[in-house]
C-alpha cells in the first residue's frame, strides 16, 4: 500500500499549476474553469491568475487521483466529485458531459489555524458586546442557526460559537464532509457516506441523526442543513436536545427560516404544514446571519430571536437582537457600518437567568435608550 505521504505528495504534484495557491494562507478558495482559466479568492476578491494546466486530460489526472485518495470514482457516468485533499481542503468537481465546457474545479480552503472569536473582532465581523451576547446565548443552551449565502463563513463562525459551549458537554457533530474544526477534547464527529459504485453502503445525516440520539449528546452540533435531516434537527431541538447548532444556505433571517421549512417538507414524514411551522418557530431560538459584502469583508449583518409563527398572518415572528446599520463607503473603497444593539430585550432572558446567566450592560442601555425615545 502506497503511503499516506506519499500519495499526498504525488496528488500535489498533479495539481502542480495551482499548487503555489493551494500553500498561499492568504488564498482562500481556488477555482480552475477548465484547463485554461484559474481564478482564486484572496482576502474576499476574486481574482484571475496567469496559471493553466497543460490539457484538459492533465486537470483530469489531477481529479481521477482525488477520486482514489478519498476512495471515490469521477467519470462521465459518475461526473461530480466531492472530496477533500491532503491538506482538509474541500474539492468540488464537475466533469463533461455535466460541464460540457469542464471540468469546472472548486477548491475551498481550510486553515490549520482555527479563527477564534477574538480573531473574528479584530477582523470586524462582531463586537465585543456582541460576542458577549452569543456566548450567554449559546452557554444558556438556546438553539443557533448560523445562516448566509455561499462563501460569507458560516463554519468558521460556527468554528467560533461552539468555544462558548461549556467543558464539560459532550459534544456530537454531524457533516457530510467533515470541515469542522471545534477545539473541543469531548467531541463525537460523524461523517455521512455516499453508496459505493454499487449503491452499497450509504450512511446519510438521517442515519447518523438516530444513532446520535442514542450517544447521550449535551449538544448536536449538524456542520450544515441540506435536507430532510433538518425536519430530524427540529425535532431533537424540541425533545430535550437543547443548544443545538447549525449551519444554513440563506440571505436573511426570514429566508432562513423559510428554507429551513422547505427542508423540513423533504422529509418522508408526513406532518401538516401548520403543525410543522409551529414546530419549526418553537425549535429555533436565534439566528446569526453573516453576509459578504463589495469590500470582501464577512461580517455578522443581524443577530435575530425567532418568538413563534402568527397564525393568522401566516408568517414567522422575529426580532433582532442586534443589527448592522451602514454608514456609507470611505476612500478606500471600505464599507463602514456598526453592528449595535437594536434596544430589543430577548424573550429568551429568561431561560438565560435559569442557567444563571445574564446579558451583557449593552442589552440593558440599550433598551433603555430605546424606551427614553419613546
Amino acid at each position: 500500500m502506497i503511503p499516506r505521504e506519499v500519495f499526498a505528495e504525488t496528488l500535489l504534484q498533479f495539481f502542480g499549476p495551482v499548487r503555489p495557491y493551494l500553500e498561499d494562507p492568504s488564498v482562500s478558495e481556488v477555482m480552475i474553469n477548465g484547463p485554461d482559466l484559474v481564478f482564486i479568492e484572496r482576502k474576499g476578491r476574486i481574482e484571475r491568475t496567469d496559471a493553466r494546466f497543460s490539457s484538459r486530460e492533465a486537470l483530469m489526472s489531477a481529479l481521477r487521483n482525488a477520486a482514489q485518495y478519498v476512495g471515490k470514482s469521477v467519470d462521465p457516468e459518475r461526473p461530480i466529485l466531492e472530496g477533500h485533499l491532503p491538506d482538509g481542503s474541500r474539492i468540488e468537481a464537475v466533469i463533461p458531459p455535466a460541464a460540457p465546457d469542464g471540468p469546472h474545479v472548486s477548491i475551498r480552503r481550510f486553515f490549520k489555524d482555527t479563527l477564534t472569536v477574538a480573531k473574528l473582532i479584530g477582523f470586524g465581523a462582531l463586537t465585543d458586546d456582541c460576542a458577549e451576547t452569543l456566548k450567554v446565548f449559546v452557554a444558556s443552551k438556546l438553539n443557533v442557526v448560523v445562516a448566509g449565502g455561499t462563501g460569507t463563513g458560516k463554519t468558521t463562525m460556527l468554528n467560533a460559537l461552539s468555544s462558548f459551549i461549556p467543558d464539560a458537554e459532550r459534544v456530537v457533530v454531524l457533516e457530510d464532509s467533515r470541515e469542522l474544526q471545534l477545539q473541543r477534547e469531548h467531541v463525537v464527529q460523524l461523517e455521512a457516506r455516499p453508496p459505493d459504485p454499487k449503491g452499497r453502503g450509504q450512511v446519510t445525516i438521517r442515519d447518523l441523526f438516530r444513532a446520535t440520539l442514542r450517544m447521550r449528546p449535551d449538544r448536536i452540533v449538524v456542520g450544515e442543513i441540506r435536507g430532510g435531516e433538518a425536519l430530524d434537527l427540529i425535532q431533537a431541538m424540541t425533545s430535550g436536545h437543547g443548544g443545538s447548532l447549525t449551519t444554513l444556505h440563506a440571505t436573511y433571517p426570514r429566508d432562513t427560516l423559510a428554507r429551513l421549512e422547505t427542508m423540513a417538507m423533504m422529509s418522508d414524514v408526513q406532518m401538516p404544514l401548520h403543525a410543522l411551522r409551529i414546530q419549526l418557530a418553537s425549535a429555533v431560538n436565534m439566528i446569526v446571519q453573516i453576509a459578504r459584502y463589495l469590500d470582501g469583508s464577512r461580517k455578522i449583518s443581524h443577530v435575530t430571536e425567532v418568538l413563534g409563527f402568527d397564525t393568522d398572518k401566516g408568517q414567522y415572528l422575529t426580532r433582532d437582537v442586534f443589527l448592522r446599520k451602514h454608514k456609507g463607503v470611505a476612500p478606500s473603497g471600505q464599507i463602514l457600518s456598526e453592528l449595535a444593539a437594536t434596544g430589543y430585550l430577548p424573550r429568551a432572558l429568561e431561560q438565560v437567568h435559569e442557567h444563571g446567566m445574564d446579558l451583557p450592560a449593552c442589552i440593558y442601555e440599550a433598551a433603555q435608550a430605546a424606551g427614553a425615545e419613546q
